[in-house]
């Protein structure tokens, strides 16, 4: 196969795989594409919109659900859906406050910048939309194709008045061997420790199967107990999930912990349909699970996140001693894959 490079476009070919990564504006926005050509795979990561990789398709067929066409419409009508990623708090917090260090610490609600949920509570911190970050690499070779991005939240006046660490955020997206990566870097600037609640929260859809039809594998010995509100009460429970779970009559929207890990490390997700598998392999820096698949929907979520839902306030009150944390001038680095099969 002929391989060729421009500046916009870096490309290898080796052992009869070609990767391909390139910059190119699609509706106006720019994206970065990252191509395997020998398994018919490619990944559209828009910096200017959260550095969500919005689109992964294997042969044509997509593997990451959207409620939108194309970037355009997202930077129109901001709404979930690819592989969104949440900082500086994943999920819910239990009020307009949370604790860290042994300190309390308000938001501000008159700096518009976080959203709530249907109760009112402060939700999926405030990098889901995001264009501050900055693509830093764009390069393809034998060992895959790759992009990666940073986030200096240290600069960021209004994110620093919400959480006051400051700290540099990269991201890189990486394409090899019929995976995708997602690893997350975090560099901790502050003189205190910072801690970590964050997360990402990919969309998945299967097309050879209804949804009701899905089988679904969550690795865990744990669920933790919600209120009515979705929020930890701080008690656990054993999980309690056949292996697989059908999902036909079954809505999940559940933060599960203990996960079962494989002698690589990793904890395997798995949604199956008749032929066609999505496996999401979550790293050892993500002990906690939140699956959800709700009925009537045609999608379902294997979230890798850092900690439980409302884990500042948690391990404030004694009742979660996991938070993870960064130390002062230290950083903290995991990845999770996404590997579909039978497409």
């Amino acid at each position: 196969m002929k391989s060729f490079c421009t500046a916009l476009m870096i490309c290898s070919t080796a052992l009869g795989q070609t990767y391909t990564a390139e910059r190119l504006s699609i509706e106006g926005v720019e994206n970065i594409r990252l191509a395997d050509a020998a398994r018919g795979i490619e990944v559209f990561v828009a910096p200017s919109l959260g550095n969500n990789a919005w689109r992964m398709r294997v042969r044509g067929e997509d593997v990451l659900w959207a409620p939108y066409s194309g970037p355009a419409e997202l930077k129109m009508k901001p709404a979930q859906g690819g592989n969104p990623f949440l900082a500086p708090w994943a999920n819910r917090l239990d009020g307009d406050a949370y604790f860290a260090n042994g300190k309390k610490y308000l938001l501000n609600p008159e700096l518009g910048n976080f959203r709530r949920d249907q109760n009112g509570r402060p939700i999926h911190g405030l990098l889901v939309y995001s264009n501050a970050w900055e693509v830093t690499e764009v390069q393809a070779g034998p060992g895959g194709a790759q992009t990666t991005s940073r986030l200096e939240f240290y600069r960021y006046p209004d994110l620093m008045a919400q959480f006051p660490f400051a700290h540099v955020l990269w991201m890189t997206h990486r394409l090899k061997d019929g995976e995708l990566e997602v690893r997350l870097r975090v560099e901790n600037l502050a003189r205190e420790p910072m801690p970590l609640a964050i997360g990402f929260h990919p969309y998945f859809r299967l097309a050879d199967a209804p949804r009701d039809d899905w089988q679904v594998r969550v690795p865990a010995r744990e669920r933790v107990v919600l209120s009515a509100e979705l929020l930890p009460t701080g008690e656990r429970r054993a999980a309690g999930l056949p292996d697989p779970v059908l999902l036909r009559g079954t809505h999940l929207d559940d933060v599960f912990t203990g996960l079962v890990r494989e002698r690589d490390g990793r904890a395997e997700f798995r949604v199956r349909g008749n032929k066609q598998q999505i496996s999401v392999l979550f790293g050892p820096g993500y002990p906690v699970a939140v699956v959800y698949a709700p009925k009537g929907r045609n999608f379902i979520c294997f979230e890798p996140m850092t900690a439980v839902t409302n884990a500042f306030n948690l391990a404030h009150a004694g009742r979660y001693p996991e938070l993870q944390s960064v130390p002062p001038g230290g950083s903290w680095e995991a990845s999770f894959w996404i590997r579909p099969e039978g497409f």
